[in-house]
């Protein structure tokens, strides 16, 4: 069974036991987080698209670690100008790993 979710602007597969690097999230290491932006799921034979989310899906997943991403520079020319500008960027990221994917009886019942 895996589920694709939303979170950060991103949109990633998850199954039970994966291991995700998202964007931060509230949470301290050790806790479980619940993401309730679910697009679709799918258990191997049924797959169950949202419009634009599946009502009453969530996935839940337990906070494993704070961190950052690597370093990503920026760097800005015009020539002739004289103009040259440079920024660097390191996106903070949660890492977590996936438990499993809850569903209510509304859509296991198929209502």
């Amino acid at each position: 069974m895996y589920a694709v979710i939303k979170t950060g602007g991103k949109q990633y597969r998850v199954a039970a036991g994966d291991k995700l690097k998202v964007e931060k999230l509230v949470g301290d290491v050790g806790s479980e987080i619940t993401i309730d932006k679910v697009l679709l799921v799918s258990d191997g034979e049924n797959t169950t698209i949202g419009a634009p989310l599946v009502k009453g899906a969530s996935v839940q997943a337990k906070v494993v670690a704070h961190g950052r991403a690597d370093k990503v520079l920026i760097f800005k020319m015009r020539r002739r100008k004289h103009y040259r500008k440079t920024q660097a960027i390191a996106r903070v990221l949660l890492k977590s790993r996936s438990k499993r994917s809850r569903l209510s009886k509304e859509y296991i019942n198929g209502t």
